[in-house]
């Protein structure tokens, strides 16, 4: 899949919302994980799926990645109402590039879903899929057929 100009921006903005606190690796991770659920269609049906198409559109699906919702503490920042430090934004754009461009490899063994160790408990999804990942605050999952 060719990715735009916007789906870079939303993935790398997506990546400082959801694992800035992580480090590249950690960036990387959760870019695969966005990454699987792009290059996956659910029902090899050709047609829209659940999560959304392409990098954005699953990026910003909604309650998907909880930083692109509106009572989240991140949304200004993504939104562009508050600017996003430079620094930690290059780095983001960085691991965007490189798991679109297909430069760094997948730490995640094909999981399309992660959830944060800081979270109360584990969401119920979790106790359904395959733990495929545990990196810094972020333990990675994939379905089971």
């Amino acid at each position: 899949m060719t990715a735009t100009d916007r789906d870079r921006d939303v993935l790398a903005r997506t990546l400082w919302g959801e694992s800035r606190g992580e480090g590249y690796a950690g960036m990387i991770a959760v870019a695969w994980s966005i990454r699987n659920r792009v290059d996956i269609d659910l029902h090899s049906d050709g047609k829209p799926d659940w999560w959304g198409e392409g990098y954005a559109g699953v990026c910003q699906a909604p309650w998907q990645f909880s930083c692109w919702n509106r009572n989240d503490p991140n949304y200004p920042y993504l939104s562009g109402a508050k600017p996003i430090p430079a620094g930690e934004f290059a780095n983001c754009q960085r691991a965007a590039a490189a798991v679109i461009d297909g430069t760094a490899p997948d730490p995640t063994g094909g999981a399309t879903h992660y959830y944060a160790t800081t979270m109360p408990k584990a969401p119920a999804w979790a106790a359904k899929a395959k733990q495929t990942l545990k990196l810094g605050h972020h333990i990675f999952f994939k379905d089971v057929p």
